[in-house]
């Protein structure tokens, strides 16, 4: 099938993670993405990840993550000969992803209004903490500082443990998914306009976005949220449960479920007890309703009551490892990790994962392994009319 995204041009300005996955996600819908990369040792990315090897080569593992699908560019833009350069990129350009710190764009001469000029239909996206905008606007921003400014930290964990960090970096993978969703839509808004646009991404905004229920419930009355745990804030019986061997998940959210429950775990009688025959009497006495569960459930482990209250109607699941999700035929069977043969610059094979969908029932894959830094910049500077000789100046100077 054609790809959504087919004959959409992006350079990729950005580092690491936030400004990478996003642009991730548009080279898995099929657009054409130029990763653009300071010439002294490109993304930071490339150094970073478990494999010391991989890092080491500049292919670390958290590059390889988030760039298969991609071509890389060398350009210095503080060189006068390096925007320059890249203005010609702009003019042929769809789209321009980056996050820097919001006034760097300016401050090198090609900021929004620079490049508009040159390319009115140009859809541009800058991704930053705090947005371009604001008090905190000019402050230095990494997953850490959002997950802790947004408020997540404080309702992660329990009364005892709380603050926590998400186990993963929440908040730049949410910024780069914000930013792929509003720039498919502006191109959407472009394909009937022929008009371009900027778009301000904010990560403390998209983090507090996704947050929907929890700052809503705050918002509508004012009590401030509390760390539960795992137990979900919503309903009960819902969370996380002992059994015989292992924790399990059940999500007991509606009184037909609660009910099965109770007959599937051999606890009928807690169906009519007054402090568990509600919804919202249940949540008033989650911790003795979870006891009674509990006590329920240690007559078998995790793995069989799993299939019993899924076969049941009630939603149920162990708590898997990484290891032992990625084992699971559900995501082997769908093709989710995509085998990348043996990667240049890397010397082995690699794998990564895809998006979390399928589009006519075929999953999106990126086009090409992760680029060797710089592996595509004299193909694109005799695209724009330079020559060897000139090209080999450009790198003698510093300029590619």
């Amino acid at each position: 099938m054609e790809t959504p995204l087919k004959n959409i041009r992006v350079l990729d300005l950005s580092n690491v993670l936030a400004g990478p996955f996003c642009a991730y996600q548009l080279a898995l819908m099929g657009a054409e993405v130029i990763k653009v990369e300071t010439p002294h040792g490109g993304d930071l990315a490339r150094r970073l990840g478990a494999d010391a090897d991989a890092a080491a080569k500049s292919m670390g593992v958290s590059f390889l993550a988030v760039n298969a699908g991609k071509q890389s560019m060398t350009l210095n833009l503080k060189h006068a000969e390096g925007k320059a350069i890249l203005k010609k990129m702009v003019a042929g350009a769809d789209v321009l992803v980056e996050n820097f710190r919001p006034g760097v764009m300016r401050r090198l001469g090609l900021d929004y209004p620079v490049l508009q000029a040159l390319n009115p239909g140009l859809v541009y996206c800058a991704i930053s903490g705090f947005g371009q905008d604001g008090p905190w606007s000019d402050r230095p921003a990494y997953d850490q500082i959002i997950q802790g400014l947004s408020g997540l930290m404080s309702v992660t964990g329990d009364a005892e443990s709380a603050p926590l960090r998400a186990g993963f970096p929440v908040c730049d993978t949410i910024g780069g998914m914000t930013a792929a969703f509003a720039i498919a839509a502006a191109l959407t808004g472009k394909a009937r306009t022929g008009e371009g646009c900027v778009i301000d991404v904010s990560m403390l905004e998209s983090t507090l976005a996704s947050m929907g229920w929890v700052v809503s419930n705050y918002l509508a009355t004012g009590q401030s949220p509390q760390p539960m745990g795992n137990e979900n804030f919503t309903a009960a019986p819902s969370g996380a449960f002992r059994t015989g061997r292992g924790l399990l998940n059940i999500a007991a959210n509606e009184q037909k479920q609660f009910e099965t429950l109770c007959d599937v775990i051999g606890r009928p009688a807690l169906k009519t007890d007054a402090r568990f025959a509600r919804r919202e009497s249940r949540k008033l006495h989650r911790y003795e309703l979870k006891a009674e569960i509990e006590a329920g459930l240690a007559t078998a482990p995790a793995a069989e009551w799993e299939q019993r209250l899924n076969d049941a109607g009630v939603p149920a699941g162990q708590i898997l490892s990484v290891p032992e999700v990625m084992a699971q035929p559900q995501v082997g069977g769908r093709g989710f990790v995509l085998e990348l043969g043996t990667v240049p610059g890397l010397g082995r094979a690699a794998r990564v994962t895809r998006g979390g969908y399928r589009v006519s029932g075929v999953s999106m894959q990126p086009a090409m392994p992760p680029p060797v830094l710089g592996a595509h910049t004299a193909t694109w500077l005799l695209n724009l009319g330079y020559d060897d000789a000139e090209i080999a100046r450009l790198k003698s100077e510093g300029v590619i």
